[in-house]
């Protein structure tokens, strides 16, 4: 298999064909690894799609790869979820660019929204650290019952309810804008006080 053949983008109405192959790859995935993935309906995924909230990797019209977000507690956060590659197409970095195009089109839709991930997989929690998430308890996450009914078809739904939903398997990490505009801030201050540092270094280091 050749990245080079493989289109990253936004999944619109004309991919809704491919969602129950996208529900197969989730389930197989999750049996594979025996933890994490939620199982999927086709309509879920479908309305993702046409709803202008889900990314699809296709190799021709193979479907090869996908994930999704969700708008959760009144826009206030955002959550990138099931992302999936068919094993054939592993390890050519596809994960990558669909997390990264799926991180791009949350902060399109919902600029100013907390965008937060769960997972249970290594690999997806570097992808996060790279794009700026910081692993969180779940209380950090949204409180949005909605968003946690999503949780019932994982195996594990019974370790999060026995904990309330503060602790399960999988691993909470969470991406604020905020920090983007302190980065920014701090960056355009970075050279003045470089600067002054070094003038004062220079004065009292005369002899």
């Amino acid at each position: 298999m050749k990245a080079n053949n493989i289109t990253v983008q936004y999944a619109t109405e004309e991919h809704v064909k491919y969602a129950e192959t996208i529900c197969k790859l989730i389930y197989e995935s999750a049996l594979q690894r025996g933890t994490g993935i939620a199982r999927r309906r086709p309509e879920y995924i479908a309305d993702k799609m046409t709803g202008g909230k889900a990314v699809v990797a296709l190799d021709g019209d193979r479907v090869v790869g996908f994930s999704y977000i969700e708008c959760w507690s009144h826009g206030d956060y955002v959550a990138t979820s099931g992302l999936i590659v068919d094993p054939e197409y592993r390890h050519l970095g596809l994960a990558k660019s669909i997390k990264d195009k799926t991180f791009q089109l949350a902060r399109e839709r919902f600029p100013y929204a907390k965008i937060f991930s769960l997972t249970t997989s290594l690999a997806v929690m570097k992808l996060n650290t790279r794009l700026g998430y910081v692993p969180t308890t779940l209380s950090e996450l949204t409180q949005d019952d909605e968003f946690w009914k999503g949780c019932e078809g994982c195996i594990n739904i019974d370790i999060l309810k026995r904990n309330n939903r503060q602790r399960c398997l999988c691993t909470g990490m969470l991406y604020d804008p905020k920090w983007d505009k302190k980065q920014k801030k701090a960056s355009w201050f970075a050279p003045y006080w470089m600067a002054f540092k070094n003038r004062l270094s220079s004065i009292f280091h005369v002899k």
